[in-house]
């Protein structure tokens, strides 16, 4: 990689602190976390054990082995190409905002057709729409429940299982609402429990189970169970459960503000995850697949509800599938607090520019300088996504899914405002692609369009009132209140891009944007400033 000159300000603290101010933001937050600590927020995220366990038999059935295990390949290699395009934006706008803030900063000044898309009526608007959030603590509900089936012959309803879910997520928020070094050292044991955790899962499967699958049918057996008969499509439906999996990596960017040398601790954060979630991943993909002993009564109809908890049954034993599937519950509640983790920081920075109601609240930092309202927020953002699952699996699919999608176009637009606008004025930071970052940002592109628009595809034929893909409805939806929101409210107080530069205890209560503009702005202080100049 290439590296650009930076500035140096003495220690690495007061680079950082430098750096940020120059993006318009004084330092609240404690930074304290080292860049493996970031690395394991991240590759927390990504977590093979949460994403890949719950989806492993839908995706066998959508091309077998061939799409999952190929699949896997194929779905690292293009993400690690959005990584890098991020990794590199990442690097020169090290702002807990993000993927929103990276928008502004790219669009700032820009003109198109005679329109000033960088002016303060458009900016806002764009980095608007770049918001979104997902969860893992239903997956951990129900493979919980799957435990307790196998424990007791006792299949426990849906409320059970919601009622699970609603315990997992208010743990989740009395972890991170813990400062952000303990979170940080959290973080660093979840990346060693996936690490041996799968080693020891992958051992005891392959020693355990009876018989083993011939390596032909492991790396070219094809199945398909959907009812479509285009082999390409139903490949393509298979690296859904891949893409799912490999998700969350922008994290890093969110911990950028509590990261030593942000700079380089974050895009190396997004890329290491990446690439080791991809070697981690696929050994255990491949040594799950050898140990299949009876594909219809173990991927296709499950006795225990998911395939892994069945092979784990029906191979090591009783005893041991207790044991792995503790491995994988464990991995699974490390995912999703590192989610509630990184999106709570989504929440302090937009907050921060005034953005949702409760802004003034939202805001605000603990005495370990956490934003700890922002984490219940997110908490109870969680209960009500949850909420349809009680009446429906399909709705509830469905909304996974626009989550799913939100976050592709989320990564989707600031690189392709960086590829399309900002070809020769973007001043990359010490994380440089040089002469590839173009090349790199249209592969990234391309893949984006496609995943997504795969999300928003029927997986089974024919297609029913029952298994009809809805993702489309909620995430027209979302969208479109969003923009209405916007057009109503946030335009008149969202003011996003540090447009203002804070002392560090009015940084910690800033008003929202409308209780500000009511109240004459009270104490706070605003400076209008030329970012570009300064920087």
């Amino acid at each position: 990689m290439e590296k650009s000159d930076s500035v140096h300000s003495g220690s690495s603290y007061d680079h950082d602190t430098a750096v940020l101010e120059k993006l318009g933001y004084k330092q609240s937050l404690d930074r304290s976390l080292s860049a493996f600590g970031t690395f394991g927020v991240t590759f927390s995220c990504l977590s093979v054990l949460a994403g890949l366990t719950p989806l492993y038999g839908d995706a066998l059935q959508s091309g077998g082995p061939v799409a999952v295990i190929w699949g896997w390949l194929v779905v690292s290699v293009f993400t690690l190409m959005v990584g890098l395009s991020l990794a590199e934006i990442c690097s020169a706008y090290p702002t807990t905002g993000g993927l929103y803030f990276w928008t502004i900063k790219i669009l700032e000044g820009r003109v198109i057709n005679g329109v000033r898309v960088g002016s303060p009526d458009w900016v806002p608007l764009a980095s608007w729409v770049v918001v979104a959030i997902a969860s893992t603590d239903l997956a951990m509900a129900q493979f919980l429940a799957s435990l307790v089936t196998m424990l007791t012959d006792y299949t426990p309803s849906t409320y059970v299982i919601f009622a699970i879910y609603l315990g997992i997520i208010i743990l989740h928020g009395i972890v991170n609402s813990l400062a952000v070094r303990l979170n940080g050292i959290f973080n660093i044991i979840s990346v060693w429990w996936h690490v041996l955790g799968t080693a020891l899962i992958v051992v005891v499967v392959i020693v355990y189970s009876p018989t083993k699958q011939p390596a032909e049918f492991v790396f070219t057996h094809w199945e398909n169970n959907t009812g479509w008969t285009s082999g390409f499509y139903v490949f393509m439906l298979g690296l859904l459960q891949s893409q799912y999996t490999m998700s969350g990596y922008d994290s890093a960017a969110h911990m950028s503000e509590e990261t030593k040398n942000a700079q380089e601790g974050g895009p190396w954060g997004i890329i290491r995850a990446i690439v080791v979630a991809f070697v981690v991943g696929w050994i255990f993909l491949i040594a799950m697949t050898f140990c299949i002993q009876d594909f219809q009564s173990q991927i296709v109809s499950p006795a225990v509800g998911i395939s892994l908890s069945q092979m784990f049954l029906d191979g090591p034993g009783k005893t041991w599938a207790i044991v792995l599937i503790l491995i994988i519950l464990c991995a699974q509640f490390f995912c999703g607090s590192a989610l509630t983790l990184a999106s709570s920081r989504m929440v302090y920075a937009f907050a921060r520019d005034g953005a949702l109601p409760l802004s003034r609240h939202l805001h605000k930092l603990d005495k370990h300088k956490s934003p700890v309202a922002a984490v219940w927020f997110n908490i109870a953002f969680c209960f009500f996504l949850g909420l349809p699952y009680i009446w429906s699996e399909t709705a509830y699919s469905a909304i996974v899914s626009v989550n799913t999608i939100a976050s592709s176009i989320s990564y989707l637009i600031p690189i392709l405002c960086r590829i399309l606008l900002a070809r020769e004025s973007f001043q990359p930071g010490p994380f440089s692609l040089g002469r590839y970052s173009i090349p790199i940002g249209v592969i990234s592109t391309f893949w984006i369009i496609v995943t997504s628009a795969l999300f928003l595809c029927p997986t089974e034929f024919p297609v029913t009132a029952e298994n009809v893909n809805y993702a489309a409805v909620p995430f027209v939806l979302v969208i479109g209140l969003c923009v209405l929101y916007y057009a109503i409210w946030g335009r008149h107080w969202f003011k996003p891009g540090g447009t203002r530069v804070l002392d560090e205890d009015e940084d910690m209560k800033v008003a929202d944007g409308g209780a500000a503009a009511a109240g004459g702005g009270g104490d706070k202080m605003e400076l209008d400033l030329d970012l570009d100049q300064k920087a």
